[in-house]
């Protein structure tokens, strides 16, 4: 360990309760405690970026899910960027850039036998910028593209609705859809991002919302029906689009952010109905199901990036200490692009 990682304070934010609704102030302890020395095989990372995403808030409840729920007291669960401090480990040297589950604190310690558990692995740098790779080439850029070519299977000519179109996995779905062939109509909040949907990532339309009826708008923008619904929202706009969907649709079901700080239980579809009487199908995806498959994601939509067929937007906010605002952002729908914490 070098003098200065010897004196280094790594400073933390821990769950500190379960939240009731939206996360408040008194969910969070922030912590400071002395950087450690990896022991053999272990690895030290220096975190530079955070990914804040919709996920984190079912990660905070108690129950069964996908995976294990924060513990209280445990630092938040959070995927980075960073660069490696120390190792012990040969596969990592000093300077190496990284990305892995680090946790909403400046300095992760990951020991040898969690090496693979936290997705530790070097990123290549001439492939895209720190924020790309927690947006198009990171986690939302990899759930868009197995959400949609393996759930969605779209077929060129099909139309595909993503709601959250402007956010982290809503931009890489539509410009993906339009990649291969497909009519892309976007749902968000507000004109500025249903103008940044349809002028800079290419969509041909996009239904605010916030200022008009979504069926209504499904009506116009999409008139041969719907054949892949990306859902990132749940509720009332899952509906509606189930009252569009054509025969064989594919409705991917990725995330319900509309349902996530609900004090009571969450609502389901009320027009499932539809599903049967379109013989359509409705999948929920989790995208570490797909974590072999990665590279193969990584190095194709890298190549979008670069000829310029698709963007990638993010919204950074500076500072660990603005954690707790910074989340809230998501959930009152305030971020404009994919959401990362500067440390």
């Amino acid at each position: 360990m070098s003098t200065d990682l010897a004196s280094a304070i790594n400073h933390q934010v821990r769950l500190a309760a379960r939240p009731v609704g939206l996360p408040k102030d008194g969910d969070w302890r922030f912590t400071d405690e002395p950087v450690a020395l990896p022991a053999e095989g272990g690895v030290l990372v220096r975190a530079t970026h955070l990914s804040l995403d919709p996920a984190m808030r079912g990660w905070m409840n108690e129950g069964k899910s996908y995976i294990a729920p924060v513990g209280i007291g445990e630092v938040m669960r959070a995927g980075g960027i960073g660069v490696v401090a120390a190792s012990k480990n040969p596969a990592f040297a000093v300077g190496d850039k990284v990305g892995a589950t680090l946790g909403v604190q400046e300095y992760c310690l990951i020991p040898a036998d969690q090496i693979r558990r936290s997705g530790l692995a070097k990123i290549d740098a001439r492939l895209g910028s720190d924020t790309q790779w927690l947006n198009a080439l990171g986690m939302p850029g990899m759930t868009g593209y197995f959400g949609l070519m393996d759930v969605g299977q779209p077929k060129a000519g099909e139309t595909v609705v993503v709601s959250g179109a402007a956010g982290a996995v809503g931009q890489t779905v539509g410009q993906l859809a339009r990649i291969k062939g497909c009519r892309a109509v976007g749902i968000a909040g507000g004109a500025d991002k249903c103008r940044f949907v349809v002028e800079e990532l290419g969509f041909d339309a996009c239904i605010d919302y916030k200022s008009g009826s979504v069926r209504e708008g499904l009506k116009q923008h999409c008139p041969d029906g719907v054949d892949i619904y990306f859902d990132n929202v749940g509720g009332e706009i899952l509906d509606a689009v189930l009252a569009r969907i054509n025969r064989k649709a594919r409705i991917v079901i990725c995330g319900a952010i509309s349902q996530y700080n609900n004090t009571t239980p969450v609502e389901g579809p009320k027009n499932y109905l539809s599903l049967l009487v379109n013989r359509a199908r409705m999948e929920g995806m989790v995208v570490f199901d797909y974590a072999d498959r990665y590279p193969q994601a990584i190095a194709e939509l890298a190549g979008y990036l670069k000829d310029g067929r698709m963007k990638s937007r993010e919204d950074v906010v500076e500072g660990l200490a603005n954690f707790p605002s910074a989340l809230l952002r998501l959930f009152g729908g305030q971020n404009f692009g994919k959401l990362v914490l500067a440390v």
